[in-house]
């Protein structure tokens, strides 16, 4: 990041202007042309110059003229200004309006509603980012595996070609018929990456069209034009990515057989082998909670999360401030299970039949139309397409999970495998992919260990995953936590081992990830933010002497 045309020409690090330590630059004083880091800013330069201009780092050089909020003509009475932002209805308010319609719905300062209907925009425009990058990524994987197929046939021509020599004439014809079926199979795969990777090249480029529009629409200071089509805005940048399939792609190897007329050798379909994975793992911050364990985590949109303590009977709303962690609201709420619906409500399982939701524009709790009565919910998961996956048990034999529907319907119930043997010992955690399946994250009460259990989207048991016999050779498997990265793949916190499993979408592993590695201890909760960060919830070590100090930290994990 540029700060001087001094700093880009010599690319030296510049540190705080007044802590003279921190390299972290965040804000720059317009008034008085200070960098400095985000705490000097809060306790020093604020308090000693209130009335500066200070703005975030990012926005040095952008236009700063000053936003006027009272001169905005109401939509419905032209009369009269809008002086309010009404929250239920999603418009600008006059006093006449108020009156008649809105009076006891909640209002707040059409400033307060300006900034953060921009910061929703910039979350998405960070979120459209990430999937650029995402889509970068798998394009590269795609071109991988295209070199690899290259390489292949290469290596089944030449070997088709020599096994030839050794023929005889009576032969020949079989051989151009293998030749033949191998160029087709090349031709179809080649055509397949090519389809796939011009799918994702359009998507890129939609993506990169849609992120110039929101900039251009987010430097706009016409307040009216802003409220006539932010909602429109929002709507346009939700775009359906192509996931092609890539880790169930086929090629074929040559198998000589004997040198007879009857088998001069075949083409089989083998798995192309995926390109070896890169994983990148870096911790960008670590914050201190007032819990004893973070056990439950669902960020927002805003960029606050839910954090949840089934020990200390709590739950959180905080929001990272720098180092810090912020408390925006405290309720003492037993926490078996949530996760933020697309309202941007919170579910939460308190070991009751029926799920309760939070509300983001109150922070009222009240009962949710989701129950599973008679069974008591365990863990919650929604997907993206708005239904609310619950894992529940009833007695000491049945344990069950819910497929839920918006209105409250149970749209399927999985109980039972093909063999009718109970599929689930205790459904704790439950994430899904975007091939459909629903990975289970199941713990056996009764031996003090786990597995993955992946179900198809007919119900059946796709594969079962109890761990890796090298990490798990000592120390047995215990998922606590599950999600889904963005690429589609799992990530499964093995708590007794502070091991990350990745795991593809069908439930077998790709490579894994030591947390200690990177100073993280007792791991238990796992979320990505909007931006595509990864959240990371621990326990309190065992070597703190205070009784609730367990961390949070926030990470960079690109690769899978």
């Amino acid at each position: 990041m540029a700060f001087s045309k001094s700093v880009i020409r010599s690319q030296m690090p510049i540190n705080c202007n007044l802590c003279e330590t921190e390299k972290n630059i965040k804000w720059k004083c317009l008034t008085c042309g200070v960098l400095m880091c985000s705490t000097c800013k809060d306790k020093i330069h604020l308090r000693i110059a209130k009335d500066h201009k200070v703005v975030d780092i990012k926005n040095v050089g952008l236009p700063v003229e000053e936003l006027d909020f009272t001169n905005i003509k109401c939509e419905d009475h032209s009369e009269q200004s809008s002086c309010l932002f009404c929250t239920n209805c999603d418009k600008l308010v006059c006093p006449t309006c108020i009156a008649k319609v809105h009076k006891k719905h909640d209002l707040t300062e059409i400033s307060d509603a300006y900034n953060l209907k921009k910061e929703r925009l910039k979350n998405r425009q960070s979120k459209l980012k990430k999937e650029t990058n995402e889509i970068i990524a798998t394009k590269d994987q795609l071109n991988e595996f295209q070199k690899a197929e290259n390489s292949n046939y290469a290596k089944v021509s030449t070997e088709i070609l020599n096994h030839e020599r050794d023929l005889k004439k009576a032969i020949e014809k079989h051989i151009a018929k293998l030749r033949n079926e191998l160029d087709q199979n090349h031709k179809a795969c080649t055509k397949a990456n090519e389809e796939s990777i011009n799918a994702i090249s359009k998507s890129e480029g939609q993506i990169e069209e849609k992120y110039r529009d929101v900039q251009d629409f987010i430097n706009t200071i016409n307040i009216s034009k802003f409220f006539q089509g932010v909602n429109k805005i929002e709507k346009s940048t939700e775009l359906s990515v192509p996931q092609p399939e890539i880790s169930q792609r086929k090629t074929l190897q040559f198998h000589p057989g004997e040198i007879t007329q009857s088998n001069i050798g075949v083409l089989q379909s083998v798995d192309i082998p995926v390109p070896e994975v890169e994983v990148s793992f870096s911790v960008v911050n670590q914050y201190q909670t007032n819990l004893s364990v973070v056990g439950h985590l669902s960020p927002c949109p805003d960029d606050s999360l839910w954090i949840g303590c089934q020990t200390d009977v709590v739950l959180q709303k905080v929001k990272p401030d720098g180092n810090n962690l912020k408390t925006i609201s405290t309720f003492n709420i037993q926490v078996y299970g949530m996760a933020i619906l697309a309202s941007d409500d919170l579910l939460v399982s308190t070991g009751e039949s029926r799920l309760q939701m939070v509300s983001s524009a109150t922070g009222k709790v009240t009962d949710s139309v989701y129950d599973i009565k008679p069974f008591l919910a365990i863990a919650i998961h929604v997907t993206s397409g708005g239904q609310v996956i619950v894992g529940g048990y009833k007695d000491e034999r049945r344990r069950d999970v819910f497929v839920i529907n918006k209105n409250g319907d149970h749209e399927a119930v999985y109980e039972h495998d093909k063999h009718n043997q109970p599929i689930f010992s205790y459904p704790w955690r439950i994430t899904t992919t975007s091939n459909g399946n629903i990975h289970v994250a199941d713990y056996n009460l009764g031996e003090d260990s786990g597995k993955v259990v992946v179900l198809g989207q007919a119900g059946d048991v796709v594969n079962i995953y109890k761990g890796d016999t090298e990490i798990n050779k000592k120390i047995p498997f215990i998922p606590v936590d599950i999600v889904t990265t963005p690429r589609g793949n799992i990530i499964v916190v093995d708590v007794d081992t502070d091991t990350l499993h990745i795991l593809n979408n069908s439930g077998h592993l790709i490579t894994y990830i030591k947390t200690t590695d990177n100073g993280i201890e007792d791991p238990h909760a796992l979320a990505f933010s909007q931006t595509g960060q990864l959240y990371i919830g621990c326990s309190q070590p065992d070597s703190s002497t205070a009784s609730k100090d367990a961390k949070l930290y926030k990470v960079n994990i690109l690769g899978f």
